[in-house]
């Protein structure tokens, strides 16, 4: 298991390599003016391009050879300069600061029930195939898979906050976000709920976890859906298998056969899944953050795709890439935990 752990850490780098050669290959499409951008992270400099071309071009390097840009932007890639963000208007690195603890709170809150939810749902569903339970779950997963996230979530602001007046949009209320302004509260890591925790303020957390209710639920339900879909039909062709057949011949209970049998075979395809749909909730959801009024990873990659922010998409591409390196590497080790047959292949 260690062994096939530290094969796997040792593919990253070369992979984010291969991320960082790529970004760098599509910024070569651009002309060396166009480039300057990226490598500039103060706005007095970026209004002296249009005087200075020139000089700023030869100052960066642009009038050298591919493999000196490349080699002076990997270095600055590393020391976390990805140049100046219009569209946030600070930074790339800073707004990334900004941004990521809003779209990892949403991430954290709602990996858990999409996973387990999904999971156990779709197991249930496949052990009690075409009854009532079964019949249940699949309509709700065809329709929760072709409900649209922009109706869930309008729908949902429209019965919960416009009609009820449970759960309002944004991340936190005015009195709350009073107490996070005051010298007595410390803001840890730019996540609401565990900064609240940290600051031991239970009405701060209360706040920001009412804010999160709808959010959550919207992403959950599409995301459900999906994942249960797929744990069922995994699921359905394990209860098949010629093993689990042997093991209930041999007088295991039920319970036993399900679960260390037939669902610990079946989570393959469903780990899959899961684990690219947590890393997408990661860099952030535009129409989600769009419609709670979060401003997360997610909108802000919105607004530059509008105003052709350069800085902040290259930003956010080289971050998704590095990001879905991870989430591989973590569904690897889970099928090696799971499936002994993979760490010894």
């Amino acid at each position: 298991m260690i062994t096939f752990i530290v094969r796997r850490l040792l593919l990253i780098p070369v992979v984010v390599f291969g991320c960082i050669l790529l970004v760098f290959a599509v910024m070569q499409l651009l002309s060396p003016a166009q480039r300057l951008s990226l490598y500039i992270d103060n706005p007095n400099e970026l209004r002296q391009i249009s005087r200075n071309l020139d000089v700023m071009i030869h100052r960066y390097g642009l009038d050298r050879p591919v493999y000196e840009q490349f080699a002076s932007w990997v270095g600055q890639v590393f020391r976390g300069d990805l140049g100046w963000s219009e569209s946030a208007a600070r930074p790339v690195s800073g707004a990334f600061r900004r941004f990521f603890p809003v779209s990892a709170e949403l991430a954290l809150w709602s990996a858990l029930p999409i996973v387990m939810g999904g999971i156990l749902l779709g197991s249930a569903s496949a052990v009690r195939h075409n009854k009532l339970f079964d019949h249940a779950m699949r309509f709700f997963a065809i329709t929760g898979w072709s409900l649209p996230t922009f109706v869930a979530g309008l729908l949902a602001l429209f019965l919960f906050y416009g009609i009820l007046q449970w759960f309002p949009p944004g991340q936190i209320g005015i009195t709350a976000a009073a107490m996070m302004r005051s010298a007595d509260f410390t803001s840890y890591t730019g996540i609401i709920t565990l900064d609240a925790v940290l600051n031991w303020n239970w009405y701060v957390f209360a706040d920001a976890l009412r804010h999160l209710v709808l959010p959550v639920f919207v992403l959950s339900l599409v995301s459900w859906a999906m994942l249960l879909r797929i744990t069922r039909a995994s699921m359905l062709e394990t209860l098949r298998q010629d093993y689990v057949t042997t093991a209930r011949s041999k007088g295991l209970s039920e319970r036993v056969v399900i679960k260390k049998h037939a669902r610990r075979n079946a989570l393959i395809a469903p780990i899959t899944v899961a684990g690219i749909t947590v890393a997408f909730l990661f860099n952030g959801l535009v129409i989600t953050e769009t419609i709670f009024d979060f401003h997360g990873l997610g909108r802000w990659a919105a607004r530059a795709a509008q105003t052709f922010d350069l800085p902040a998409l290259l930003g956010y591409l080289l971050f998704n890439g590095v990001l879905i390196v991870m989430a591989n590497l973590i569904v690897d080790i889970l099928y090696a935990k799971i499936d002994p047959r993979v760490r010894l292949g």
